[in-house]
């Protein structure tokens, strides 16, 4: 439970930071950066979920399968 928090966090944290750098590159005009920032960070985000949606299906088939 406590790292299903703490991943939350994390994913929010990074969301947030990716954010306010998006605007202030855009405020700067350097609207191509901010388009990449934003990519990079839904990338990152991406593989922090697929990694915990990989550890929520090996759980639940050790509860269903019994090893």
């Amino acid at each position: 439970m406590n790292m299903d928090i703490n991943a939350i966090f994390q994913i929010a944290g990074i969301g947030i930071v990716i954010a306010m750098i998006h605007t202030v590159l855009k405020q700067m005009g350097k609207e191509d950066m901010a388009h990449w920032v934003t990519v990079i960070g839904f990338v990152i985000v991406l593989f922090m979920v697929v990694k915990l949606l990989d550890q929520l299906f090996s759980e639940i088939k050790t509860i269903f399968l019994f090893q």
